[in-house]
């Protein structure tokens, strides 16, 4: 059943077109995401070229997330009155303006116009969250974590073409890093006219006599959704807060910034790769199940991390990050879709991007301050960063298992 077209006549009808729609959000991923794993390559690096203090060298990447936090209610909003693709649109306008400004915070050598940059950026990555719940509003019961997984799935091409833009725009101009942020707005520019070929009816206006809903405190005390929410947090969380250290932390122990741009592609790839068969593995073994094997791939990584420096310490780690990432988020957001109802779409979802993102934001400050600031060393900083997981893995692993002791609610 849709989430926003009430009146779908069959599940074949409604799949069809949810089906076209996963297309379009796909290649959306592909081309649009791209800029997110190029700006999360160079943003700690250009950073740290013009920031004071080398302990703000991953603020860039932060304002990126603290932007998504606070306009993902907004936006949120905004979708539910006028539409995705009006909401997707913003979001691509938000994404340009971001790379416009950030090239000239580069150009003048101006770190806080390179912030703001950074933050208008956030617009994009917030928008760009709601992909994967949009693959669900016109999808059945059954193809619905089928559906987000495939969009998901089409972050695959972004992580190649994303590290790929870097390495071959990155010196374009004197500037370093200069020609990336110009090639981020020609992604947006080009990107946003996919959202033309988008078949989703935009939500119905109220009418007095609808349905209210719960409130946010009601919906944040149902079980699942709470689950849901803090397994997202966690799992995007740690993710984020080794990844935007990662660059730095190659570059630091004597690699080069192609080295770090190949791992993070190679990490990007690890996130979306198993896209194509999460959704199915979701409805054969349970929501709850993936999460939890999530959440061990993610404690995995950290181990690999802290058995050294090596090249391949850094691919095995990030590799198993992006794994474990993809089991944990895509299976927390088919969670949240599965426990509220289709009139709660608009806060359910604006809630939970505000709560995930504000995780994500907390977790690239303390990145950049744990790989710079906590030890003597790069080496020393690393193991910090990912030693800082153990507790929040322990938090969301708990939070599942509380969930197993609840009365059973709506699922998938």
């Amino acid at each position: 059943m849709s989430t926003i077209d009430h009146a779908s006549p069959d599940d074949a009808t409604e799949n069809r077109r949810a089906k076209r729609n996963v297309f379009v959000l796909v290649l959306a991923q592909a081309i649009l995401g791209a800029q997110m794993p190029m700006l999360f390559t160079v943003g700690g690096l250009a950073g740290q070229s013009l920031a004071s203090n080398i302990c703000f060298a991953t603020l860039p990447i932060s304002l990126i997330v603290l932007g998504s936090m606070v306009t993902a209610t907004p936006i949120s909003a905004f979708m539910q009155k006028y539409g995705r693709r009006a909401g997707f649109a913003v979001g691509a306008l938000g994404g340009a303006l971001g790379g416009a400004i950030g090239a000239y915070g580069l150009y003048i050598a101006s770190f806080p116009v390179f912030l703001l940059g950074s933050f208008l950026t956030g617009i994009y990555m917030s928008a760009q969250g709601f992909y994967r719940f949009a693959a669900a509003d016109t999808a059945t019961d059954e193809f619905r974590p089928k559906a987000i997984s495939y969009v998901m799935a089409g972050g695959l091409a972004a992580a190649v073409i994303g590290p790929q833009l870097v390495k071959g725009t990155a010196d374009w101009y004197v500037v370093p890093f200069l020609g990336t942020y110009l090639a981020a707005i020609a992604l947006n520019v080009i990107g946003a006219t996919l959202f033309l070929f988008l078949d989703i009816p935009k939500p119905k206006a109220p009418h007095a006599d609808d349905p209210k809903g719960r409130t946010r405190l009601e919906l944040l005390k149902t079980p699942r959704i709470a689950v849901a929410i803090i397994c997202a947090m966690v799992t995007y969380a740690l993710m984020n807060l080794v990844m935007t250290s990662t660059p730095l932390a190659v570059v630091g122990c004597g690699y080069t910034a192609g080295n770090a741009a190949d791992i993070v592609s190679a990490h990007v790839l690890a996130m979306f790769a198993p896209s194509f068969f999460t959704g199915h593995l979701i409805v054969r073994f349970g929501v709850e199940k993936i999460v939890a094997t999530g959440l061990v791939i993610l404690a995995a990584a950290g181990a690999v991390a802290l058995q050294g420096v090596d090249i391949a310490n850094f691919y095995i780690a990030l590799i198993l990050l992006g794994f474990g990432w993809n089991f944990g988020f895509i299976g927390a957001t088919a969670m949240l879709t599965a426990a509220h109802e289709p009139h709660e779409r608009g806060r359910v979802q604006g809630m939970n991007d505000v709560l995930v993102f504000g995780g994500v934001t907390i977790a690239s400050l303390a990145s950049g301050g744990l790989l710079n600031c906590s030890g003597g060393t790069p080496v020393e900083g690393w193991s910090a960063v990912n030693m800082a997981m153990a507790p929040f893995l322990v938090l969301a692993g708990g939070a599942l298992i509380w969930l197993m002791f609840q009365p059973r609610e709506r699922s998938i």
